[in-house]
């Protein structure tokens, strides 16, 4: 096995300086809120009608907005990557119904343990992670070597 840096696509400071602001968005919306970023959550909530607090859906709409609207301001920046998807759209779709099913039954994405729950040392969100991580691992793996 040949481990190597992909050195044109090596980018630390960049890296750096997205997880810093991913930490700094999530501490903000902790501090401010008492509300974690995971995205699950964000837009599950979005979807909720009754008993709502006042202001529910405008933190979450403004979280998305910035979410997908961060791309936009990047490009003022740096190039955006090159957008290269060889999966069909079946596989996508399939992909998709996956990630969602697997969030709700785990109670939360990669944003909301792997983020904010190891954050706050929550045994249940390092299992989680460590879980969705593995399984990434493998199915990595198997699409890259086995199949």
């Amino acid at each position: 096995m040949h481990l190597y840096i992909d050195s044109p696509n090596f980018t630390p400071i960049a890296s750096l300086v997205g997880g810093m602001l991913i930490g700094l968005a999530a501490s903000v919306l902790v501090i401010y809120r008492g509300k974690i970023a995971g995205i699950s959550g964000i837009v599950a909530g979005l979807m909720e009608t009754e008993n709502i607090q006042q202001g529910h859906h405008l933190w979450r709409t403004l979280f998305l907005i910035g979410l997908i609207g961060s791309s936009f301001i990047y490009q003022f920046f740096a190039p955006l990557p090159e957008i290269n998807i060889s999966a069909s759209k079946g596989t996508l779709i399939l992909a998709g119904l996956l990630v969602g099913f697997g969030t709700r039954m785990g109670s939360g994405c990669t944003s909301g343990h792997g983020i904010c729950g190891l954050s706050r040392l929550s045994p249940r969100s390092l299992i989680a992670t460590v879980s969705f991580m593995f399984s990434g691992f493998i199915v990595c793996y198997l699409f890259l070597h086995a199949i």
